[in-house]
């Protein structure tokens, strides 16, 4: 698998202060402004650096993977994994308030990128705190226990404070917020640079890993996008589906790290199901839920384990350098405050999270490899984030198969 496109960076942090304008916000802090996550969005000429392979039309899912590890994971996944998990997480992730509600600082200033970034001026792009006394009062106690600064960590959550956002309110959804300055600074600053490293390399694995999240993020958008030309909405006039379809998942690349991602994340969730399950023994809303998406036999397969296992033999060749992937979660995370749609801002910082959180669990909370094994209890949102991106990445892959087997 070549290396190019979403997975070419390089090393070197911008050091470009930004103050952003914050507007007028409410008692409650309910930011105006307008900094999120989301994919490019509009329609425009791909990047320099977007990938050169050819489009997907005429490929199925089974031509898009080079990797032959991957492949018996993948063909897990579309046979078993999808059909059995998505349908039981997805009620998780929607039903229980640990897993929907999190506590987000949406008037942090973005500090690597010029404030000339466009804003998004479409009201889709905002999103409100839910009342405080919606919020259950055992998830602001978890939360404020939980949360600690570590200087050496990987991503780092936002402290919490008064204000929680409800994902079932505000689902990941096309915006026509334009976030390609957001994704060219992540993918050519913050992964790393593909002449810094050999093929058997982690680095490669942590590249694809953001490649991954970033082709789930587009498939999300994509359906979200779909739904609106259907039904004549005026933000998506003289948008051409298959035209952005082929923009936003356009290459071999974009689809196999998706998979990839996608298998990363459900490695971690195999990783950690026995330490959580013992939690679940604990009196939280959603345990008993919990309890049965974990308790499923296709768990016990090894074949879910294909990419994690990969980046763990990977990572043991160079295990005392694996601060720079900590170093780089906690700087992914930062780079959310730049991105101007507070939905996609939202998501993005929950995808960041799950995905941080998938590498903790796999290569320690070191990140040296050496405690991988010893599996810490996750903090709430780390749960709440490993889930719903894991879910996220599952939907994400169900739509692309779905899509390519209607002609795309």
């Amino acid at each position: 698998m070549v290396v190019v496109g979403q997975r070419e960076c390089s090393v070197v942090l911008a050091v470009d202060r930004f103050v952003r304008v914050i507007g007028a916000g409410s008692s409650r802090l309910r930011s105006r402004s307008k900094e999120h996550l989301s994919h490019p969005q509009r329609r425009q000429r791909p990047p320099s650096n977007s990938h050169s392979s050819s489009t997907l039309r005429a490929y199925s899912t089974s031509d898009v993977i080079s990797e032959d590890y991957l492949k018996p994971g993948v063909e897990y996944i579309s046979n078993t994994v999808n059909p059995s998990l998505l349908p039981a997480l997805t009620s998780l992730l929607t039903s229980s308030p640990n897993f929907r509600l999190y506590s987000v600082d949406m008037l942090a200033s973005c500090e690597y990128l010029p404030q000339e970034l466009t804003e998004c001026v479409s009201e889709s792009c905002e999103v409100y705190p839910i009342d405080e006394d919606e919020v259950p009062h055992n998830v602001i106690k978890i939360d404020a226990s939980q949360w600690q600064f570590d200087l050496d960590g990987w991503a780092r959550w936002d402290m919490p404070t008064d204000d929680y956002y409800d994902t079932q309110d505000v689902p990941e959804a096309y915006t026509s917020y334009d976030g390609s300055v957001v994704w060219n600074f992540i993918h050519e600053k913050i992964a790393f640079k593909p002449n810094t490293f050999e093929c058997g390399s982690w680095r490669r694995d942590f590249n694809n890993a953001i490649s991954g999240l970033h082709s789930s993020i587009s498939c999300h958008i994509l359906m979200s996008m779909e739904e609106k030309i259907e039904g004549g909405e005026e933000d998506v006039e003289g948008l051409v589906f298959k035209d952005e379809f082929d923009r936003r998942l356009g290459t071999k690349d974009h689809v196999e790290n998706l998979y990839f991602t996608y298998m990363l994340l459900l490695g971690a969730v195999r990783e950690a199901r026995h330490r959580l399950l013992e939690d679940c023994e604990s009196d939280f809303d959603g345990a008993d839920e919990l309890r049965s998406v974990l308790s499923m036999k296709m768990w016990d397969s090894d074949v879910i384990d294909c990419a994690a296992a990969e980046m763990r033999k990977h990572g043991t060749k160079e295990d005392d350098t694996f601060w720079k992937a900590r170093m780089r979660t906690r700087e992914l995370m930062r780079i959310m405050n730049c991105v101007q749609c507070n939905k996609c801002r939202l998501h993005g910082k929950i995808g960041v999270l799950g995905l941080s959180t998938a590498l903790q669990i796999l290569l320690g909370k070191s990140g040296t490899g050496v405690d991988s094994k010893v599996i810490n209890k996750l903090h709430r949102v780390e749960l709440a984030a490993l889930l719903t991106t894991t879910g996220k990445c599952g939907r994400a892959v169900m739509y692309y198969e779905r899509k390519i087997k209607e002609g795309f």
